[in-house]
């Protein structure tokens, strides 16, 4: 009995021992995006699009996912691509506001970390009027916890219009619809008050002198 005791406390020992020596497959590094910028205006709407390569720990294959969207969300997606080469070609509308990131991905499907969102506009066939890019969020970061009381709500905008004047619409409350507070915002912040223990949701519309308009996101916070 005591022999068979210890066979089954060695066998245990050497599967312990086999499962710690394998290694934890590690995700690709974060690539950097190179073109198209952030916030680059007016190009071709036939674009080159390329980023840095990735690293793998474990030097395995990587894949890189490529999304472009008409949103900062990328929820309105036009492009969504998985291939090996850090560049692709690609053919988009006139005349319109992308947002674009890469994802780096190894052959066990381990997801790195997201690249940056980065916008740019492909430019129209003469001079006219641009929507201005939405909003990008500063702080506070989105769902994140924050002491409550005074508290900034600050972004970020740009327009391909560069002489445009911009003001901003803030929306903020308790409902995750938010309502209308300021339609005519001219600073990049907006200062509430938040009470501990509510939860606080907002977005930022950008507008031009000539009335074009983008809807931005809704963001939240926790306050505590």
């Amino acid at each position: 009995m005591k022999k068979a005791y210890i066979k089954l406390v060695l066998i245990v020992c050497c599967a312990l021992l086999i499962n710690c020596s394998k290694k934890v497959n590690q995700a690709p590094s974060e690539v950097d995006l190179v073109f198209p910028s952030s916030d680059l205006l007016c190009i071709e709407n036939t674009i080159t699009f390329n980023w840095t390569e990735a690293i793998d720990p474990e030097n395995n294959d990587v894949e890189y996912n490529i999304i472009i969207a008409k949103d900062r969300a990328l929820t309105d997606v036009v492009e969504n691509r998985t291939l090996t080469e850090s560049q692709i070609d690609i053919t988009l509308e006139k005349e319109t506001a992308y947002y674009w990131k890469v994802d780096a991905l190894d052959v066990n499907n381990n997801l790195g970390s997201s690249s940056e969102i980065f916008a740019f506009y492909t430019k129209g066939d003469g001079e006219q009027n641009y929507v201005p890019f939405t909003s990008q969020l500063l702080t506070p970061n989105n769902n994140a916890i924050v002491a409550s009381g005074a508290l900034e709500l600050t972004w970020k905008a740009g327009d391909p219009n560069l002489d445009d004047v911009l003001t901003y619409e803030v929306f903020f409350g308790e409902n995750a619809d938010p309502a209308l507070v300021d339609d005519a915002v001219s600073a990049k912040s907006f200062s509430v008050n938040a009470t501990a223990g509510a939860t606080y949701y907002w977005k930022v519309n950008v507008k031009d002198e000539a009335g074009a308009k983008s809807i931005g996101q809704i963001w939240s916070f926790t306050a505590n």
